[in-house]
């Protein structure tokens, strides 16, 4: 949870408590059909009451109700119980968490949005160490769109819940329902499985819904979001092989209006979808005469941990705790802030105390990094009389008393003469060879290329290349691959 928590915060989301308990109107406003099959509903006196299924409605009438009392856009996060009264089986329960995030605009709300929400999903489930999973993306317009084409607009409702179940039942079964329960002709109902069966890259599907252009304006408005969603995507960093364009997605909730989502474990489809969400244009019009239109995704933690927990892959020795992760870094910033009265004994065992490293530890850790770095004879000169270069070396000592499992220096050869800069890439050689991990910030390319596996290349404010060593290189020492991508990215040098 702390997980979940930390990136919906870095993020800018705030967080958020809706009552668990609503009006029963309320929650069937916008739910459809389906929802009112799995509510838990009941009477107090004269109130038809009921359990929220999900942390989406709620939302809807909270934005609603405090709008005064909100900025926009209302970024929030939410993390709590939901219930549906569904069959009991496998990784699905009757009670269970979701964690959620929702973008609520105020008369608008930019497409951006619909890609920034699965992106930000990636992450966390790349920070869960989760690889083996797709996000599905998917645009109801375009479904309603190609409907109408089909002269089925007021049936497009009830096609699409069931086609979003063909994962569970099967194109046969879904055109027998489409045909026999629905009173759709045949042939219609064969379009619309070779329809949403249109496969291949993104870039592919995408080219095939392009043939479909210019007969209907919502399905081209639906096209055009998607188009730009994928597109975003990638530029968000979200891997190709990580998001895929799926026109089976619908999702069952009525009022999603555009974007939707979906997201399944490689490994573990039999589970089915363990966050999905979407865009939803109208779902306040319930509450407020205001237009509040928001996108935002669900992850049904419950779920997700049944099947990590079930294939041992909730690691308990993973520190989540932030006193605990600061406890395992080192970190060494290219401004020196050492104040000078103190000596370096001073400063050592003070930061020794503040990583709890045990006095006889301490004692052989301070004499071995002493005499590597050439302190010895300065330890007990007031840091305000030591030259720049063996402040920084101070600086990196006290940086590394605790031994951490990973190190993130910021130019780590400021200030220092070249036989000493050889000590520090040494040691850091040394740090690498045992295993811990190295975040290195320089300007000296041959510093990278001695001590990095992996290089990020920023150029005015942005990451333009990060790849393998070599694979940055291509052929070109450092130097001259940074300048070369520097003129590609219109840099004039002078």
């Amino acid at each position: 949870m702390e997980v979940l928590r930390s990136s919906y915060g870095v993020y800018g989301f705030t967080p958020l408590d809706t009552p668990i308990i609503e009006a029963s109107d309320v929650l069937l406003a916008k739910g459809g059909g389906e929802t009112e099959k799995q509510i838990y509903r009941f009477s107090k006196g004269d109130s038809d009451l009921s359990l929220r299924f999900d942390l989406t409605v709620p939302l809807a009438k909270y934005v609603a109700l405090h709008y005064a009392d909100l900025a926009f856009p209302f970024r929030r996060f939410q993390i709590g119980k939901v219930y549906r009264g569904e069959r009991a089986q496998r990784g699905r329960f009757r009670e269970f968490y979701q964690a959620d995030i929702d973008v609520i605009g105020d008369g608008e709300l930019d497409i951006t949005n619909d890609a920034e929400i699965p992106a930000i999903i990636y992450t966390v489930f790349s920070r869960l160490g989760l690889s083996r999973f797709q996000i599905r993306i998917n645009n109801r317009r375009i479904l309603n769109g190609f409907y109408a084409m089909l002269g089925l607009s007021d049936k497009s409702g009830d096609i699409m819940r069931t086609v979003d179940k063909i994962e569970k039942i099967g194109p046969d079964l879904v055109r027998a329902i489409l045909v026999d329960d629905y009173a759709i002709e045949g042939e219609k109902a064969d379009e619309i499985l070779a329809f949403i069966g249109i496969k291949g890259t993104n870039e592919e599907v995408l080219a095939s819904l392009e043939k479909y252009r210019g007969r209907n304006e919502m399905f081209d408005q639906g096209l055009d979001e998607l188009t730009t969603v994928a597109k975003y995507l990638g530029a968000f960093g979200v891997p190709q092989e990580n998001f895929a364009v799926d026109l089976t997605i619908a999702r069952g909730l009525d009022y999603y209006t555009g974007t939707v989502y979906e997201t399944t474990l490689l490994d573990h489809p039999e589970i089915g979808s363990v966050c999905s969400g979407g865009r939803y244009d109208n779902l306040a019009e319930y509450y407020t005469d205001r237009k509040l239109p928001g996108v935002g995704i669900s992850i049904g933690v419950t779920r997700l941990f049944y099947v990590l927990g079930e294939q041992g892959l909730l690691n308990s020795d993973i520190c989540t705790a932030p006193a605990d992760v600061r406890a395992r870094i080192g970190f060494l910033t290219s401004e020196l802030k050492l104040e000078d009265f103190f000596t370096p004994n001073a400063l050592y065992d003070f930061f020794s105390d503040l990583h709890g490293v045990p006095a006889d530890v301490r004692r052989a850790r301070r004499e071995r990094l002493f005499e590597r770095f050439g302190i010895g004879a300065f330890a007990e000169v007031r840091v305000g009389d030591l030259s720049t270069g063996m402040k920084q070396k101070v600086s990196l000592v006290i940086s590394v008393v605790h031994d951490p499992d990973v190190i993130i220096f910021d130019e780590p050869t400021n200030g220092l003469d070249v036989i000493t800069a050889r000590v520090v890439t040494d040691f850091l050689r040394e740090c690498r060879a045992a295993g811990k991990s190295i975040l290195l910030s320089t300007h000296i390319f041959d510093l990278a290329e001695k001590l990095c596996d992996r290089v990020g290349v920023i150029i005015d404010g942005r990451m333009v290349r990060c790849d393998t060593l070599t694979a940055v290189k291509d052929g070109l020492s450092l130097e001259d691959r940074f300048f070369a991508l520097y003129e590609q990215e219109g840099g004039r040098l002078a």
